[in-house]
């Protein structure tokens, strides 16, 4: 059972206010900290949680970990929440070789996949909150144009099914040579948000 202590909400240290997103808003953070990641995805996810929504997390292994233990020193109940489809975590690595072809996101694969996940996620008309680091794997891989290809996927799906998109890259992964898809990403998204 979640707990709604007004408290709670103000555990959060980010400075992005989650309280009212809109669907289909698409964020971007490029950070070089961490923590100041970890303290802006528990405000979306706590957030979202706390709110009634269901919130999906397509994370690193150590990500998903240090959120839940986030989550969990705020007291929400995460086993409750998974066990009800209101907490998806998923591995990003294993969640992006469901759809890539030869280094590339397939299309089909990815709605299927995806569409999938959120169909769980809404369960009884829930609204949700999704956050994803597989383009960021890409990213730290090196394949740029599979990357801009996946950031136009996932607004395409936001669009057509109406969710709220967090997306977060390690600053350490951008150089000057790759300003032009820099910019692409960046105009991927409807915020940026200040690391």
């Amino acid at each position: 059972m979640l707990s709604r202590h007004s408290d709670n909400s103000a555990r959060w240290k980010s400075n992005v206010f989650w309280g009212e997103i809109a669907p289909c808003d698409h964020f971007l953070q490029i950070y070089e900290d961490e923590g100041v990641l970890l303290d802006t995805l528990s405000g979306f996810v706590g957030g979202g949680l706390l709110s009634g929504e269901s919130a999906v997390v397509i994370a690193t292994e150590s990500h998903l970990r240090q959120l839940a233990e986030r989550l969990e020193r705020a007291d929400i109940d995460l086993s409750d929440l998974r066990s009800r489809d209101q907490y998806l975590p998923l591995l990003a690595g294993e969640t992006l070789e469901r759809f890539m072809v030869r280094g590339w996101p397939d299309e089909d694969r990815f709605v299927d996949v995806v569409a999938g996940i959120l169909t769980r996620a809404r369960g009884d008309g829930r609204k949700v909150r999704a956050f994803g680091e597989m383009v960021a794997l890409l990213w730290a891989q090196g394949n740029v144009a599979a990357t801009v290809r996946l950031e136009f996927l996932w607004q395409k799906l936001c669009q057509a099914e109406g969710f709220s998109l967090f997306c977060a890259y390690p600053k350490a992964g951008f150089t000057r040579d790759l300003s032009d898809s820099i910019t692409e990403i960046c105009a991927a998204h409807s915020r940026v948000i200040a690391a």
